[in-house]
């Protein structure tokens, strides 16, 4: 394992805002980590590099990231198990897939297990960057409201979510998916909506990405609970409605 970690920030110019960002790369080809270590840290970017599964889920326990930049292919633990085990263990931080991986089957299993994006190699590092601010700007977009359903309560400004005084923890995209539903409080919403809505999928994907991520959920915003809150609709998709 390597740890590469990089304090330089440019500051901020007239034309120009840099975040101050520190950013998990788990990644086993040496060329791809060059690429991407020069590129990110020009753009005020701090960058620890693990080379294998296990050393990416060890860091990933041990720091706060505001980004893990993930591959599917790794030694030890692949990127799938190495998802798997942050969100099993509560970790919510952002994840985006890097992969040569480009199978359908293969983004949406990503999608699936908590991956907030997915780029497929070779990719152009402007679109990376892009795709980088797009999620972390989704992550830390401050909201001027909170948003209350009967008991449940939702703070966009500490992206927080708590039911009968007990906070929730939710990872990012559920925290976006729960958004989308207490936004439109009472609307059907078809599963192609959810996926175009919170996934920027919008095309039929032959697979059950939005019924998993409900599912997941429910485990957290209603099971516990003896009201609930998101139901079926059989043949349109779900509602978010105190019944």
């Amino acid at each position: 394992m390597t740890s590469i970690a990089v304090g330089i920030f440019c500051k901020r110019s007239k034309t120009h805002d840099r975040f101050r960002m520190h950013v998990l790369l788990v990644e086993d080809e040496k060329k791809t980590v060059s690429f991407l270590h020069k590129g990110l840290t020009e753009k005020g970017v701090t960058l620890d590099v693990a080379e294998d599964g296990p050393g990416g889920l060890s860091l990933a326990c041990k720091n706060r990231y505001d980004l893990i930049i993930l591959d599917v292919m790794l030694p030890g633990y692949d990127g799938w198990t190495v998802l798997e085990k942050l969100r099993a263990d509560g970790r919510n931080t952002p994840v985006l897939f890097l992969t040569a991986r480009d199978a359908v089957d293969d983004r949406v299993k990503g999608l699936e297990l908590g991956a907030d994006d997915y780029l497929v190699k070779p990719f152009a590092f402007s679109e990376l960057l892009a795709r980088i601010h797009a999620v972390t700007r989704r992550q830390n977009q401050t909201k001027p409201s909170i948003i209350s359903a009967g008991d449940l309560r939702v703070d966009y400004t500490h992206h927080e979510v708590t039911r009968e005084q007990s906070i929730i923890d939710l990872t990012p995209k559920e925290f976006e998916l729960l958004s989308l539903f207490v936004q439109r409080k009472g609307e059907a919403l078809s599963r192609r909506t959810i996926a175009r809505e919170v996934w920027d999928i919008d095309f039929d994907t032959g697979t059950n990405v939005v019924d998993v991520a409900i599912r997941r959920l429910r485990a957290k915003v209603d099971d516990p609970f003896g009201r609930k809150l998101i139901h079926t609709i059989r043949g349109v998709g779900y509602v978010f409605q105190e019944f």
